[in-house]
């Protein structure tokens, strides 16, 4: 299996995400320029955390327009896997290619912090090898506060699109464990097509037993027996 990992301007855990793809799960990488217009044949691509050019507007407002997008607008069109994190996310977001928005978090600081996510579906590549018991992992960001309307929370809880939520670390969903103040503590969606995922947690970091803390590399593993089973 390919991966492609994008880097926007700014993008700084664009490494860390190709360390754990390549050294951890041992999987081909190909580095993918924002300005580029080929995919490389990738099976996967990853839109890393960060930072993106243009973030000073509104998190990744600018960097949906960037050449690249159009070719993993057309993936994910095709039934490609398209995987975006924090930043990635949010670019994710802005596209359309996932539903809702990533607002300033409530306060207005940037939190960074290990929290617990729970998976809410697993009805998709990314989640459905995820044992059921809460995951530690890391987020670092300013505009994490996941918002969408009622009319759009109720399709998305209806289609089964939410994939984690923000909880403590027995797996209850409680004010408390919300680092950001997203609508019903959700951390991560899916497209109703289930092969676009967005999250705010950071699974790469929590993907080498050299940090202490190996919960994310779950997610890397259901992708990979998903696809390759």
């Amino acid at each position: 299996m390919k991966f492609g990992v994008v880097t926007f301007p700014g993008s700084n855990c664009d490494e860390d995400m190709c360390h754990v793809l390549e050294h951890v799960m041992e999987q081909r990488v190909e580095r993918l320029w924002h300005k580029e217009h080929d995919l490389r044949g990738c099976d996967v691509i990853v839109l890393p955390g960060g930072f993106s050019y243009g973030d000073y507007l509104r998190s990744g407002a600018i960097a949906r327009f960037s050449p690249i997008m159009q070719e993993v607008a057309q993936h994910a069109k095709k039934g490609g896997l398209v995987f975006g994190v924090c930043n990635g996310f949010q670019v994710l977001c802005e596209a359309g290619l996932v539903p809702g928005a990533l607002l300033h978090n409530e306060g207005r600081n940037f939190v960074c912090k290990n929290t617990y996510i729970r998976v809410q579906s697993r009805n998709t590549p990314l989640t459905s090898g995820v044992k059921d018991h809460p995951l530690r992992i890391p987020i670092a960001h300013g505009e994490g506060r996941y918002y969408l309307g009622t009319d759009g929370l109720k399709a998305l809880n209806d289609g089964d699109q939410v994939l984690f939520r923000y909880c403590d670390a027995e797996g209850r969903l409680k004010d408390e464990a919300n680092p950001n103040g997203s609508v019903e503590n959700i951390a991560g969606v899916c497209n109703a097509g289930r092969n676009v995922f967005g999250m705010m947690p950071h699974p790469e970091r929590a993907a080498d037993a050299r940090l202490g803390n190996t919960d994310g590399k779950a997610l890397f593993t259901s992708l990979l027996q998903a696809v390759l089973a």
